[in-house]
C-alpha cells in the first residue's frame, strides 16, 4: 500500500498527519505559521516529503455545508496549486473536510484534553480523519 501526507490548512496552522504502509494514520504535528505566510507552510510539508520519502499528499478542502465552495476552499485549492508548482512530481487530492474539526474537538474533549494541549492536538487530529475518511474512501 502507498503511504500518504494529511493536511488541515487553516490561516496560522498546519495539521500533518502521514500514513503507513497498512494504511494506519499517525498525528505527525500541527505546524504554526504566521498569519496566512503559506509560503513558510508549504516549505515544511515540502521538508516533510524529503524526510519521509512520501509523495502522495491528501489536502483537506472545507466545502461549506451547502456544498459551496467559499474562500477557505479556494484557499486550500491555492496551496495544492502552488505545492504542485514547486514540485510537480507530488501527487496531490483534496478531501472533502466538513465536520473534521468538529470530531477532532469532540475526540479530544472525550478524551478529556483541554487548554493548551487540546489546541496544539486539534489540527494534528483533523488531519489524521481527513486522511483516514481519504483511505477508507478509496478502499485503503
Amino acid at each position: 500500500m502507498d503511504k500518504y501526507i494529511g493536511l488541515d490548512l487553516g490561516t496560522t496552522t498546519l495539521g500533518i498527519a502521514t500514513s503507513d504502509i497498512l494504511g494506519f494514520v499517525h498525528g505527525l504535528e500541527t505546524f504554526r505559521f504566521p498569519k496566512e505566510a503559506y509560503s513558510q507552510a508549504r516549505k515544511r510539508v515540502h521538508e516533510v516529503v524529503m524526510q519521509t520519502g512520501i509523495k502522495n499528499i491528501v489536502i483537506g478542502l472545507p466545502i461549506n455545508m451547502d456544498g459551496s465552495l467559499g474562500f477557505r476552499a479556494e484557499s486550500s485549492k491555492r496551496f495544492m496549486e502552488d505545492l504542485l508548482k514547486e514540485d510537480s512530481s507530488l501527487k496531490i487530492e483534496l478531501q472533502d473536510e466538513r465536520m473534521t474539526s468538529i470530531s477532532a474537538h469532540k475526540t479530544l474533549y472525550d478524551m478529556n484534553v483541554k487548554g493548551k494541549e487540546h489546541k496544539q492536538s486539534v489540527d494534528r487530529l483533523a488531519a489524521c480523519e481527513i486522511l483516514d475518511f481519504y483511505l477508507r474512501m478509496k478502499g485503503r
